[in-house]
Parts: C-alpha cells; sequence; structure tokens
C-alpha cells in the first residue's frame, strides 16, 4: 500500500519516540484484501530507543534513520504488521537494531508474516523483486561471547560514534527475543567507504533467543551474517544477495537447520563464508557451528564462483546438505605454520558429512573439496589427499538429487530422490529427519516468502 501525504499531527510520548501520525481513509482497493489500516505512523529516534511498547497491525509504520531498541527495552510487533523504512545512504540510512539489552518480540504467523521493507513497496510489484540497497536491514545485538579482543566489538553497518552499536559479552545463554515467520527485503544501504547493512545481523546474541522462518531477499551485502555468539536458527532462506547468503566469524558457535541459500544470477560471492576470527584471527573461542540440512544454489557452472570457504582458522559442520549449481567447490584455507582452518579439519572441528553435489566443479570431487594457499611455492597434495578421504569416508556424493533451478525457477523438493547414507545428528535441537537439504516433502517457504511469492522458489 503506498504512503498518502496528509496533514501531519507530532506527538511526543512517554516512552521517547518522536512520532509523525498521518491520518487518511483509504479504500479496501488498496490491498487485495478487505482490510484497512488506520494510520501510517512515522518513527524517529531521539536517542531514547522504541520503549516498552507494542507495534499493531492496524498501522503501517516508517523509519526514518535507524530506530534502536535500547537496553531493557522490549519492543513487540504484532503478526501481519508492515515496517517499511526511508531510503537513504551514509547519514541518511535507515536500519532497524536492537542493541544489547534489548529485546525484540516478532512473532509473526506463516499466514501473517511480518515484513521489514522499503518505504516505497506497496507489496503488489512497486519494487521489483530483485532491487537491492533500498534501505538498511534488521540488526541484533547481544551479550554472548565473542573471539576478538576484549569479547567486544562495534558492530559494521553503525557509525562509530553511536555506543549502542557494541555487541559481545560473557553470556552465552543470552535472549535477545524472537524473530519467527518474518520477512526482510531490499536492504543493504551503504552507510559510507564500501559499509553496507546485511540483512539480517546477529552480533553476539544468545542461544535463548529464537530465530525460525526468516527470510532475507534482494540485500545488498550478505543475506544473514553472524558475528561470534551462539545463537541457534531454524528454517531461513536468503536468496538474490549481492554478496554472500551466510557468513560467520568472531567465533560463532550456534546451530543451524533447514538453511536455504539461492544465489542471484548476476552478482553475488559465496554461499557460505566461513571466519574464525578477525582481531586475532586466532582467537577463542574457535567458529564451529553445526549446520545440518541446508540447501545452497549457486548461479551457475561458469560464474567462476566458489559454493563455500573456509578460513581465518574457521571450523564447522557442514551435514546432510545438497549443493547444486556452481564453478567451484569447497576450499579450506591452509597456512604454513600457522594455526589454519586446515588444522581444524586435522582436530575434527571441520567436518562436511553426508552431503550431495551436483553441477559444482564439473561434478570432479578432486576439486569439489580443496585445500588452498595463498604461500607461493607450498605443496598441498599432502593435504589435498586428506580431504579427498574425507569426502569418501564421511559419504559425500556427487548425484543429481533430483531439483530443478532453470531458468530463474527453483523447486527445491526431491519428489523421487532416495535418500540413504545420513550422518546422525548430534543432540535434541536438531529434528531427526531422513533427509539432505533443508526441504523433505512439503515446501516450508511457501507463500510467507517474497520469493516464493513472486514464483521464484515453487512447490
Amino acid at each position: 500500500m503506498p504512503f498518502l501525504k496528509g496533514m501531519n499531527r507530532y506527538v511526543r510520548p512517554e516512552n521517547g519516540i518522536y512520532f509523525t501520525i498521518c491520518l487518511f481513509l483509504i479504500f479496501s482497493a488498496c490491498r487485495k484484501s478487505d482490510y484497512v489500516v488506520d494510520q501510517v505512523v512515522s518513527i524517529r529516534d531521539n536517542g531514547a530507543g522504541t520503549g516498552t511498547t507494542t507495534w499493531t497491525n492496524d498501522k503501517d509504520y516508517l523509519l526514518e534513520g535507524m530506530v534502536f531498541v535500547n537496553d531493557g527495552q522490549t519492543l513487540t510487533i504484532e503478526p501481519g504488521t508492515v515496517i517499511r523504512a526511508k531510503t537513504g545512504q551514509g547519514t541518511a540510512a535507515s536500519a532497524f537494531i536492537v542493541a544489547r539489552g534489548g529485546t525484540i518480540i516478532a512473532d509473526g504467523t506463516s499466514s501473517e508474516p511480518i515484513i521489514f521493507t522499503c518505504e516505497d513497496d506497496d507489496l503488489e510489484g512497486s519494487i521489483q523483486v530483485e532491487a537491492k540497497g533500498l534501505w538498511g536491514g534488521v540488526i541484533l545485538l547481544g551479550d554472548a561471547r565473542l573471539n576478538s579482543l576484549y569479547n567486544e566489538n562495534h558492530i559494521e553497518g553503525i557509525p562509530l560514534s553511536e555506543p549502542r552499536g557494541t555487541y559481545g559479552g560473557e553470556f552465552d545463554a543470552d535472549n535477545s527475543g524472537i524473530l519467527r515467520y518474518v520477512s526482510i527485503r531490499h536492504g543493504g544501504t551503504n552507510i559510507g567507504e564500501g559499509n553496507e547493512i546485511n540483512g539480517l545481523t546477529l552480533g553476539g546474541v544468545g542461544s535463548e533467543t529464537i530465530i525460525e522462518h526468516v527470510e532475507v531477499i534482494s540485500n545488498a551485502d550478505d543475506g544473514f551474517e553472524f558475528f561470534g555468539g551462539s545463537v541457534n536458527c531454524k528454517y531461513i532462506i536468503a536468496s538474490l544477495c549481492s554478496d554472500d547468503a551466510f557468513d560467520y566469524d568472531e567465533g560463532f558457535r550456534g546451530k543451524g537447520q533447514y538453511w536455504v541459500g539461492i544465489q542471484d544470477q548476476q552478482e553475488g560471492s559465496l554461499l557460505l563464508e566461513a571466519n574464525g576470527g578477525i582481531y586475532p584471527e586466532n582467537g577463542r573461542p574457535l567458529s564451529t557451528p553445526i549446520l545440518f540440512n541446508m540447501t545452497l544454489v549457486g548461479s551457475g557452472m561458469d560464474n567462476g564462483r566458489s559454493m563455500a570457504k573456509y578460513s581465518r582458522n574457521a571450523g564447522g559442520w557442514l551435514a546432510n546438505s545438497i549443493l547444486v549449481n556452481q564453478q567451484n567447490g569447497i576450499s579450506i584455507e591452509f597456512k604454513p605454520d600457522l594455526e589454519d582452518s586446515y588444522e581444524q579439519f586435522e582436530n575434527s572441528l571441520l567436518e562436511l558429512k553426508s552431503n550431495i553435489f551436483f553441477d559444482v566443479a564439473e561434478n570432479d570431487t578432486l576439486d569439489i573439496f580443496k585445500v588452498v594457499t595463498e604461500s607461493d611455492g607450498t605443496d598441498l597434495d599432502e593435504q589435498n589427499m586428506k580431504i579427498q578421504e574425507h569426502f569418501s569416508q564421511e559419504k559425500n556424493k556427487v548425484e543429481d538429487p533430483r531439483l530443478i533451478y532453470t531458468g530463474g525457477i527453483y523447486k527445491l523438493i526431491s519428489s523421487d530422490y532416495i535418500f540413504t547414507d545420513l550422518a546422525p545428528y548430534p543432540d535434541d535441537w536438531f529434528d531427526k529427519v531422513g533427509y539432505q537439504g533443508a526441504f523433505g516433502t512439503y515446501n516450508w517457504a511457501s507463500g510467507w516468502t517474497l520469493i516464493s511469492q513472486a514464483g521464484i522458489l515453487v512447490d
């Protein structure tokens, strides 16, 4: 529904947010349903945050600049609520940030998802599906451990002058709230010097936070990026982003199941970028997330891109997943005489188990898993031999899983493929399912995601 201009009335409530309330009448024809929105609520942050309040689905919300849920505040967002953001870059960028100690309860449903998008999006095609960088994105900051110096850092995408951009701490079970059935669209604006905002940024977010059924689509940076922390995520999808679908670093130790990455045909980097430390590179705790049931779809066999990269001392598990349609496979960084991702592999902290590859690296197992180095003249024959043994011993295979990904349309449910040789699930957080990839017999992304509504991901 487009925003309409009208008479403004300025109010300053007790919680410290300035509201601009534009009262207007609309006809039911403005939306596909007969639902009538009463108000457009324009929100500017004066430093006091949102306060503890509820955003209701009978209003549309417009973020003007960076809006924070401050330490000690709880913002509840009703199912079906639409939050739009002003376009702009640099100091004019808009974003939604839950500061360390703040709480967000955005608990949507499959029939009434919560949507974050740009100002001019009427949800009926006014913005092209592939449009990127039209506003910032969503950022959650918590109190869980990092491996950076002093166990604290300032999140990318937020100016250094903003003290509420700090994240990290000592409480791995920290709770930043709930994001469930949330769609984040058209973000990634540049705040300066190539510093874009990810679709969903998770900085030091703890394991009591709930992240389930969250979509990031058409973001000008990464889809999801994890900076340390221990948050666990199920049913998340990153599509058509300009950089990586999923990126982790700074000692991220969460769990993941049912993750989908679909790469933009024209731009993008990795489906999975796995990094360990930033400063220092060999910091503790190590980055060792446990990821099961991913479906990662690249953009073609001649695009020059890679499926995944483990570097800067990163480890982690990738298991029971399907990876298709990419020129290069998975690389593992080796640094002579230094701690590196290959060492995490030797220590069983980097495991690639029971994954299916197809149309990746010309289906040559010698190129699907590869050890790489930036040290000139280093002989990697021994390291590559060990990684090849791991490929077969851990039941990875090159085989057509019978997915369809042609003409910009993706059908990622295997209707007649027989799944075998699955890796066992490590604990009770994971669903014990009998298939590889993110989908079993039904498409859990159907309906509530933009990529489904646009006919790009189909049943």
